[in-house]
């Protein structure tokens, strides 16, 4: 599996859903996840959030704030047996209120620059790779480098036209799907 990886969406994927998470404490993981990630993990396969984190560029939590949030998430999912190879995350928001982070920038899905610097570390071959997410801009994040999506849940998006290989339930779904393409 050398130069394959899955990357995941946080929000809506992997923990629950909530505006602008500022909390440590607040980090739910959705059901299934954990073992999901574990299925993955047991294939040897990198497992890799890319995530959008406006909130930084807004004002609403600090860069220190968000590296307890995903130290949290790390625990609890080493809690169920799983775990993260790498967390990615874009700060920036064009209208953002914090100087330093309000910009355009080449990591802000859907723009594909945090998977280009996961390929870079992990010796990935991008076309070969997987994204799971709940947004349309997931879907377009990794089809703009060749690689496979896998949209969990349906929704709105799939009216807006944009492409998907696969349709899940949850994560669970979504890894039992990219192991049988995997293997086919």
């Amino acid at each position: 599996m050398q130069g394959k990886a899955v990357f995941l969406d946080r929000d809506g994927t992997i923990i629950k859903d909530k505006v602008y998470l500022r909390n440590p404490e607040g980090v739910e993981i959705l059901p299934g996840a954990g073992e999901a990630i574990g299925m993955l993990n047991s294939l040897g396969l990198p497992v890799i959030v890319v995530t959008n984190q406006s909130g930084i560029a807004r004002g609403y939590l600090s860069e220190e704030r968000l590296g307890m949030i995903h130290e949290r998430l790390e625990y609890l999912l080493r809690e169920d047996g799983a775990r993260l190879d790498a967390i990615y995350y874009c700060p920036h928001h064009p209208e953002g209120i914090i100087p330093e982070y309000k910009r355009d920038c080449t990591c802000r899905k859907p723009s594909p620059g945090m998977l280009e610097m996961a390929a870079k570390s992990f010796s990935l071959k991008l076309a070969e790779c997987y994204m799971v997410g709940d947004k349309d801009i997931d879907m377009e994040t990794i089809h703009r480098v060749g690689g496979k999506g896998i949209l969990l849940g349906y929704n709105k998006n799939l009216e807006s036209g944009v492409a998907v290989e696969y349709v899940a339930r949850d994560l669970k779904d979504a890894v039992r799907w990219i192991i049988k393409d995997l293997t086919s």
